[in-house]
């Protein structure tokens, strides 16, 4: 997958916000702010935490959670800003042999659970055997269950390759690839793991109030160093509104989420400093294989006549990048050949073919949340007025997050829903495959025509083939309409002066990687 070097990155993010002082000015007030921070991190955060356990449940796949897990448990593999990767709980990770048909790990030495036991490679095997059990209700349980066998001696894993997967080290670094210690779960049990959540990051859960906030205290025995931040304060602020006056009156150092408007008023202010990152999520539309989306017509007039483009400048503020398929241009198979026209005429003509117009529009529902991202429901506004022009009529429907993966998981949702696509892995089988492939949980989709071509993707080991298969899958969709990309997301983050703060490609606002300015 693309990297991006550090200059590059920082120069794409934008950091802005700077104080028009300079010199020993900027100095002074920069120590002034910093030392205001105190010991204590406050981020008035957009969504909230519904579970402690991050390998199960609808909570462990929802990439806006995943800064909350990761200050907590460990990941067997972690990543960079830049989405390039790195040890986490493995410092050694690959296929054993050239046939891809074992695997072998190594586990970090020195690695110590917050109640101070060290961490095994058993508790590791213990772990993978977990996620793999379907039982347990680890939504991909199917990813860890392609390995099996596994076996400790020292601080080295062993195992076979039962099902070959391509992207199953990749997965190490990505949704409900945590570390939970056997020990204590064991002791616990799984309702008492919510009571008592434990892993072995960089911070321990002293306080949750389930809707409210959590508090989280440093992990003295972090093997990766304390944080700067001895307390971190999780804000669950849903409202947009809210979370600016948040930021705007200094009851928190952080929050994000917030219209692009906004995001330029504040990172003005005196006191105040913004940065946008380009990050690894993409904005999109399901459709449903339900009526009118059947019609390949409607479907094409639905995606012809919106004007992404005016979205991105006028609505986001130029804070966005169109995009043509589910892969964002950091993702590995990005194709920037494949090009689906604003054209309203044709639309129109489309939808005149199945007998629809302005006086006989086709009409069906479209489903949104309102503050979960930046404009999600003004898009969505945007994008419903650009349909009512050339003769489609839907209604909006509002509902939260939780209820969109609760309806995604039933194969209940609208017509259209809007979603927000988190990759971090940029992989092609992680977008386009699990939101398009029939069988996925993910998927609202379900076509044999598709499946077809994406179900030998899933086991392909010559790693040119395997990407070349999943660009001829986008284009084939991107021709069929059979789901509407919109443009891949910038973050939009503002926080105190003084805080030192990089943006990360995968959306994550991590306060172990902030310091004190």
């Amino acid at each position: 997958m693309t990297h991006l070097d550090r200059r590059h990155f920082l120069r794409i993010a934008g950091v802005a916000g700077a104080s028009a002082t300079t010199g020993l000015g900027t100095l002074l007030f920069n120590r002034e702010a910093a030392a205001a921070l105190g010991d204590t991190l406050t981020i008035a955060y957009h969504v909230p935490l519904p579970a402690w356990d991050p390998t199960t449940g609808l909570s462990s796949v929802n990439p806006q959670l995943m800064s909350i897990y990761k200050c907590v448990f460990d990941q067997y593999i972690d990543q960079n800003a830049d989405l390039s990767f790195r040890p986490g709980l493995l410092t050694e990770w690959g296929w054993a042999d050239d046939d891809k048909t074992r695997v072998r790990m190594v586990v970090r030495e020195g690695a110590m659970w917050q109640d101070g036991t060290p961490v095994t490679a058993q508790d590791i095997v213990w772990n993978l055997e977990r996620v793999a059990n379907p039982e347990t209700g680890n939504p991909v349980s199917f990813v860890w269950a392609s390995i099996a066998n596994l076996k400790a001696e020292g601080n080295v894993i062993t195992g076979d390759v039962g099902q070959y997967m391509p992207d199953l080290f990749k997965w190490m670094a990505f949704l409900t690839a945590y570390v939970l210690p056997p020990h204590h779960y064991d002791e616990v049990g799984r309702e008492g793991f919510e009571k008592q959540p434990m892993g072995s990051g960089p911070y321990r859960v002293e306080e949750f109030q389930r809707g409210s906030f959590v508090r989280l205290k440093a992990n003295p025995d972090y093997w990766g160093g304390a944080p700067a931040f001895d307390t971190v304060v999780f804000k669950f602020v849903t409202d947009p509104a809210a979370r600016i006056a948040e930021i705007e009156s200094g009851r928190s150092d952080v929050t994000l989420n917030i219209p692009f408007e906004e995001f330029d008023r504040l990172k003005a202010k005196p006191g105040l400093e913004g940065v946008a990152t380009p990050v690894s999520d993409i904005a999109m539309i399901f459709f449903n294989d339900v009526a009118p989306m059947t019609d390949v017509n409607v479907r094409r007039a639905a995606v012809m006549a919106v004007d992404k483009k005016a979205i991105v400048d006028r609505l986001l503020r130029g804070y966005g990048v169109p995009i043509e398929t589910l892969l964002a241009p950091p993702y590995t198979g990005f194709d920037p050949e494949v090009n689906t026209p604003y054209d309203p005429e044709g639309a129109a003509a489309l939808l005149a073919e199945s007998g629809y117009s302005r006086e006989n529009p086709v009409e069906f529902k479209i489903q949104t949340t309102r503050g979960y991202i930046a404009k999600d429901y003004e898009v969505i506004q945007a994008i419903v007025g650009m349909w009512r022009r050339v003769g489609i009529q839907a209604e909006i429907e509002v509902y939260e997050i939780a209820k969109h993966f609760e309806l995604r998981a039933q194969d209940q949702l609208a017509p259209a829903a809007f979603y927000n696509w988190g990759n971090s892995i940029g992989d092609p089988s992680t977008s386009t495959g699990h939101a398009m492939f029939g069988p996925s949980p993910h998927s609202t989709w379900d076509t044999d025509d598709l499946d077809a071509m994406i179900g030998p993707l899933w086991v392909e080991k010559d790693e040119a083939r395997r990407i070349a298969g999943w660009q001829k899958v986008n284009r084939y969709i991107a021709e069929n309409a059979y789901v509407f990309p919109l443009y891949q997301q910038v973050q939009p983050v503002v926080h105190k002066t003084g805080l030192g703060f990089e943006g990360h490609f995968a959306n994550f606002i991590l306060p172990q990687a902030m310091s004190k300015a």
